[in-house]
């Protein structure tokens, strides 16, 4: 509400912004990191889950990620293959992933669960000589847009290439 991102009035944006400063205070966050007020403030937050809030709900709600395994089999074959789930929790639980993966400024980190999500794939695939990982963003299009039969596209973010042979990755930034 404070970045004007909502439904309402333009005038409850200096109210929300006041009141964004307030929580921030409530909850150590102008606080030094090694502060034991903040770590202990912090650690609950993560703990309840609460310090993600409620993105699903929220007016502005951000672009997911999709990932896409591309097979490569011996005999020149290529499959594509989704992350699979069991049910739809899961499926919710690899949406949040995804999401993770996507927003994280770490390279180091997000090869790293891309590579393990390609492991669970490799497992389902044993004759997959190599592998490439495709991680893109996807993008919404407006109400009037969607409306109008526009359909969500995708965005290239990043490539990471697998093999059994070598175990290396190579990824393919954009």
């Amino acid at each position: 509400m404070g970045r004007g991102q909502t439904i309402f009035p333009s005038s409850f944006e200096s109210v929300s912004q006041k009141a964004e400063k307030g929580a921030a205070a409530v909850l150590g966050q102008h606080l030094p990191a090694s502060n034991p007020l903040r770590q202990t403030l912090t650690t609950y937050l993560h703990l309840a889950g609460i310090e993600t809030g409620y993105g699903y709900f929220a007016p502005s709600v951000p672009g997911s990620y999709n990932l896409i395994f591309e097979l490569h089999y011996p005999d020149g074959r290529v499959e594509y293959e989704w992350p699979r789930v069991n049910s739809a929790a899961a499926g919710l639980r690899i949406a949040g992933l995804l999401d993770e993966i996507g927003r994280t400024r770490s390279d180091a980190f997000r090869e790293y669960m891309v590579k393990m999500m390609a492991s669970s794939i490799w497992l389902e695939h044993p004759e997959v000589k190599t592998m490439r990982a495709i991680l893109g963003s996807v993008i919404l299009p407006s109400l009037r847009d969607f409306e109008r039969g526009k359909a969500e596209s995708y965005e290239f973010l990043y490539a990471y290439d697998f093999s059994l042979s070598n175990e290396s990755t190579e990824p393919a930034n954009k």
